[in-house]
């Protein structure tokens, strides 16, 4: 389970935005979507107070890059301690902000200190200097490759995981060697506190790793603040607003969007496995997972007996704001219409209900849908839901259900159950990652990279390519000796070229 919104947190101001007179700045309240209940207030940050943090984060990074790997890996690995040492804590920050249940909180942060704990172990490896070979023109030099930090990275993060995933962003760019502004949703803002405060317990002297806190100004301040780089979670069409706003001074962009994903099922799946994965990948989080199952295809030939099962197994899902819960709120009250808008439509244009319909959006909760034979073009199956509701559609083959699923404007993740087809259906599917007999299993792998195609964004995180994302490869060529032939000069002789010449027809021309 993982990351991003329908509608990015850091750009919708929230309704219960307030001014603290004794504050003396402008604040905001962070509610339990539960309850209501005021949790704390947060100071809404303005461009000079963005500006500031960037600069300090800025006289931080030389400190920071100078401890080398050895050195980050030791206050990293300090950290980690300590979150495990606050774990419950932490959880129930997260609980308590976003309304999930516990044990899914407690989930989202045992996937925070696996991350962290893989990034700060193998920058090193990674990122460290390391010879390349100098190939045939240049036997003479010693050609080595390495990569620097790229400075400061700003990461606005999302409201549905506050805590795992900035932190697929935030761990691997200090691993790397950059120091950290950090802008979490409106709707989470105590997460992103409770990151940097424990942080600043092991490193007390460095602005390395600090927050801001606020709305979309917010957001677009730390956008033009002169950081280095931007990683933001959160939705398209947000998505394109902070590309155009890092355009204008070529910032560069690590993008994750939402995405609408797809679950294939074959006539040779396990289909207890099957309707198990496709409930939990499309309900656990309230649906509120952009990388859950939206989309469900499944070949004609077990579809009945799919269908009944998946049935079987929502209907036992419960919400609410109790311990024993199944699934919590939608945490962003917007977000209620568009899933009931969905409903209505997918059963409006010929779909039909097999568990709940309309009436089973009661906010703040939504029981679970399930919807069969719903157009492919209604919004149900086009647009991301973010909802706890699945589509069901029969297909003829896999390869049909193939065809369907990348068709799709979004390329995020997917799920294949199958037998004897299982990795061949994986690497055809459009998307960044792809789980074949499980449902979302590569989120919890830290060596995978994460991130999409099309409108689910591009660039990575996780693994040794989201080391490198928040990196600058720097390439150095030393001569060692003098080279017989020295085609770089106005000085080489009339049979330098010809020499090559011969040589690339033996080495190459075979």
């Amino acid at each position: 389970m993982t990351q991003t919104a329908s509608d990015s947190a850091p750009v919708v101001p929230a309704a219960d935005s307030t001014d603290r007179p004794d504050a003396g700045q402008r604040q905001f309240a962070s509610l339990d979507p539960r309850t209501g209940e005021v949790l704390d207030h947060y100071p809404v940050d303005d461009a000079d107070t963005v500006a500031d943090r960037v600069r300090g984060a800025r006289e931080a990074t030389d400190w920071w890059a100078g401890l080398d790997f050895t050195g980050r890996r030791e206050h990293l690995d300090a950290w980690r301690r300590l979150l495990v040492r606050r774990i419950d804590e932490f959880a129930a920050l997260i609980s308590a902000e976003t309304g999930k249940p516990a044990d899914d909180a407690r989930l989202e942060v045992v996937l925070v200190i696996d991350h962290l704990h893989w990034a700060s172990k193998h920058a090193s490896k990674v990122l460290g200097s390391r010879r390349v070979a100098s190939g045939m023109l240049m036997p003479n030099q010693t050609a080595t490759l390495a990569y620097q930090p790229l400075g400061v990275v700003g990461v606005i993060g999302p409201w549905n995981y506050p805590a795992f995933t900035p932190m697929g962003s935030i761990a691997y760019a200090l691993s790397a060697g950059n120091a950290v502004v950090f802008k979490p949703s409106e709707l989470t803002p105590g997460v992103g506190a409770f990151l940097a405060d424990t942080f600043a317990e092991v490193v007390p002297d460095q602005p390395v790793f600090t927050v801001v806190t606020g709305f979309g100004e917010t957001g677009a301040a730390l956008c033009r603040a002169g950081v280095d780089k931007i990683a933001f979670t959160g939705s398209t069409a947000t998505g394109k607003r902070v590309m155009a706003a890092c355009a204008e001074t070529l910032t560069p962009v690590l993008v994750e969007c939402g995405g609408k994903d797809v679950l294939i099922v074959d006539s040779d799946a396990d289909l207890e496995q099957a309707a198990d994965a496709a409930v939990w990948g499309g309900m656990s989080n309230a649906g509120q997972t952009c990388v859950g199952v939206e989309r469900v295809y499944v070949v004609d030939a077990v579809a009945d007996r799919f269908v009944d099962l998946v049935a079987e197994r929502a209907r036992k899902l419960r919400p609410g704001g109790e311990p024993g819960a199944d699934l919590g709120p939608i945490t962003m009250p917007a977000q209620v219409e568009i899933i009931r808008r969905h409903i209505r439509d997918a059963i409006d244009r010929g779909g039909r209900a097999v568990v709940g319909g309309p009436d089973s959006v009661r906010p703040p909760y939504v029981e679970p849908v399930v919807l069969v034979d719903v157009p492919e073009d209604s919004e149900a199956v086009a647009e991301e839901t973010f909802g706890p509701t699945l589509t069901i559609n029969r297909v003829p083959d896999v390869d049909r259900a193939v065809e369907l699923a990348n068709a799709s404007k979004y390329g995020l993740g997917g799920t294949v159950f199958a037998r004897a087809r299982g990795d061949e259906l994986a690497r055809r599917l459009r998307s960044g990652m792809v789980s074949v007999n499980s449902v979302i299993a590569f989120v919890a792998i830290p060596s995978l990279p994460f991130g999409g195609v099309g409108d689910s964004g591009f660039g990575r995180i996780h693994g040794e390519d989201g080391l490198r994302e928040f990196a600058r490869p720097k390439a150095i060529a030393v001569t060692r000796f003098r080279s017989p032939l020295q085609p770089m000069t106005f000085n080489r002789g009339k049979r330098t070229v010809r020499t090559i010449m011969r040589l690339v027809r033996v080495l190459y021309g075979r």
